[in-house]
This record gives structure tokens, C-alpha cells and sequence, in this order.
């Protein structure tokens, strides 16, 4: 599904990743940990082609990201607030969505009423913009924007940041959700070890821009997680 070769990138002579080699298989739920600084945000932004990096490739489905943009008809991502347009309401926001991908708004009305739940009665029928939202329900739209068109990999950057425990333990309930009936690539970031491994079925450990772990999920690995940050 994703193949990433010989990636480097610096900013200002400073190197803040390098990976020689990472493969992720279709299907993989990928959880993605580290300190700040560690290069997650800047490896899904480079996946993402919205920054270029300094040496190497990166492939989805056989297409290289900053070659084409084929990849984009089947990934769905959500990094931070600079992917929604705050000028609109949510439902003006998944319209918008739901139209690149042919759907009408019937569809797209059809398709956010199974986030009920996730939206708790603050998201929708509200006739707020995006922008006057709080950090945490501009998430959840962003989140929710991301599935729109049923994407075959989803990438989330800080998913639980922001997000009240109510809410973050029915993201998790959706990522399951997710996982157990679509068959979705799913990539998360996190600092929040414990929601991640526990959604995760791979775990990948950034420090200083370089994998330093890449474990299968088992009972022991939030503890060898824990220990390894405790440090």
C-alpha cells in the first residue's frame, strides 16, 4: 500500500527526518508515536505531498506521491484546522467534500447521520461556521470530512487531541468501526500511548526523525512503549 524509500528532510541544516525504508500493507492500522519533534507530522506531510523532501520516494498503490495526484482519489486526511475552510458550516464543509466525489448532498446527509454519536449533538443543525467551533469540534469535522467518499487509506494526525474522553473513546469505537468493516489502511499519530496501541495493530517509534521501533501489537508493547519514553 505504502512504500517509502530513502526519505530525508531538513530544515534550516538541520536534519528532522530520515527513513531508509518503510513498507505498510494494505489493510495495516498503523499507529504512529513519538516526542515532539520526533518527524510525524513532517513524514504524513510529506506522504501527503504538501511538502517535498530532500532525497527519496514515496509510493501509495504503486503511484508516487509527487509525481501524480491519483493517490488523492483514494486517501482521506485530516492534519489540522489549515484542511477545513472556516468560513463555512459543517454541513456546508461535507457538501463541499461530498461533491468531489460526485455525491449529492441526499448522499452526503446519509452518510454523516452514522456520526451522530461521534457528533453528540454539537456539530451539525447548530448554524456555526467552522471557524467559530471549539479546537475539539473542528476536529470532528475534519475527521468526519476525511472518510467522506470511503477513502481505502486514512491518515490522522494528534486525533485525540482536543477531544473531551467522551469523545475520544468514540473515536476510538469509529477506528474500530473502521477497521472491521471496510478493511481502511488507517495511519494515526498520537502522544496518547495507550488510546493508540490499543487501535493499533503496528506500532512505529519516531525519535529524532529515524524509526527506532516497529512492533506488532501485543499485551506487552504499551509497556515497552512506556518504559522506552520514560527514559
Amino acid at each position: 500500500m505504502i512504500s517509502i524509500h530513502n526519505i530525508t528532510k531538513h530544515y534550516n541544516g538541520v536534519q528532522v527526518l530520515h527513513i531508509d525504508n518503510l513498507e505498510i500493507k494494505k489493510g495495516e492500522r498503523v499507529g504512529l508515536v513519538g516526542n515532539n519533534g520526533a518527524g510525524k507530522t513532517t513524514l504524513f506531510s510529506l506522504m501527503l505531498d504538501l511538502i517535498q523532501a530532500d532525497t527519496g520516494e514515496i509510493s501509495i498503490n504503486g503511484v508516487k506521491v509527487q509525481e501524480s495526484e491519483n493517490w488523492k482519489y483514494f486517501t482521506g486526511s485530516f492534519l489540522d484546522e489549515s484542511f477545513l475552510i472556516g468560513y463555512l458550516t459543517p454541513e456546508e464543509y461535507f457538501y463541499f467534500i461530498g461533491d468531489l466525489y460526485g455525491m449529492s448532498k441526499v448522499d452526503v446527509d446519509g452518510f454523516i447521520a452514522q456520526f451522530a454519536a461521534f457528533f453528540n449533538g454539537e456539530i451539525l443543525g447548530r448554524n456555526k461556521y467552522i471557524r467559530d467551533l471549539s479546537k475539539g469540534n473542528q476536529k470532528k469535522v475534519g475527521i468526519v470530512g476525511a472518510l467522506i467518499g470511503n477513502p481505502e487509506l486514512l491518515i490522522l494526525d494528534e486525533p485525540f487531541a482536543n477531544l473531551d474522553p467522551s469523545s475520544q473513546f468514540r473515536l476510538k469505537d469509529l477506528i474500530r468501526q473502521l477497521m472491521n468493516e471496510s478493511g481502511m489502511t488507517i495511519l494515526i499519530s498520537s502522544h496518547d500511548l495507550s488510546h493508540t496501541v490499543e487501535i493499533s495493530d503496528r506500532i512505529i517509534a519516531l525519535e529524532k526523525g529515524k524509526i527506532v521501533k516497529d512492533l506488532t501489537t501485543s499485551p506487552e508493547t504499551l509497556e515497552e512503549l512506556t518504559a522506552f519514553f520514560a527514559v
